[in-house]
């Protein structure tokens, strides 16, 4: 059995009252596991009698494109892994600033968001952009999650530019969180999809 590990998704900075929640439970809630399996063919033995009958009910054209869409999608997991790492790190950054934005860790704040969240994540994205794939409904979900992806580094730019003065400038990291939020909402519906798809598949 192949156990695999779909991307775990940004999780979102949520406003407050002017104080910026991290929602720690929904880094886990976000994260989902795929298992494949190869069902073994049974092969007549070789003294078989001519009564003993083989089931030939599955067509070959069938199970050649089910096998290849569960390949597809496999590999296609496999180069979303490989990158995890830089995503992995733009969050653990970011979280470990605290739960909430204040003029004492702004500094700390603006140093993590310019040395490491931006700069990990910027090559999330761009690596993510690389990766190819020629299935049309995985082509369709990798467009959404790239959309998905760009747009929670527009919102990390802008708490970024939010934290840049001595002042926190709340009205920016309105924006910020409202980039964060809706990107949230389009990773999510990215992950519905790919569970879809691999239950439709029987990819698990």
């Amino acid at each position: 059995m192949n156990k695999l590990r779909i991307i775990s998704l940004m999780t979102s900075f949520v406003l407050l009252g002017g104080v910026l929640l991290f929602p720690a439970s929904h880094a886990n809630a976000a994260k989902e596991e795929f298992y494949t399996y190869w069902d073994q063919d049974e092969f007549a033995e070789e003294n078989q009698s001519e009564g003993d009958l083989i089931d030939d009910t599955e067509e070959p054209e069938t199970v050649d494109e089910f096998i290849q869409e569960k390949a597809e999608l496999k590999k296609y997991l496999d180069q979303i892994f490989a990158i995890e790492s830089y995503e992995s790190k733009a969050i653990d950054s970011l979280s470990s600033v605290g739960k909430t934005v204040t003029s004492a860790n702004r500094k700390s704040m603006y140093l993590k968001l310019t040395n490491t969240v931006i700069p990990n994540y910027t090559k999330f994205v761009s690596k993510a952009k690389l990766i190819q794939s020629n299935n049309p409904e995985i082509k369709k979900i990798h467009t959404s999650f790239i959309k998905g992806t760009y747009m929670q580094l527009e919102g990390y730019m802008l708490y970024k530019q939010a934290v840049s003065k001595n002042k926190v400038n709340y009205t920016i990291l309105q924006q910020g969180n409202a980039k964060v939020k809706a990107a949230d909402v389009l990773l999510d519906q990215v992950t519905e999809s790919l569970l879809a798809y691999a239950d439709k598949i029987a990819y698990r």
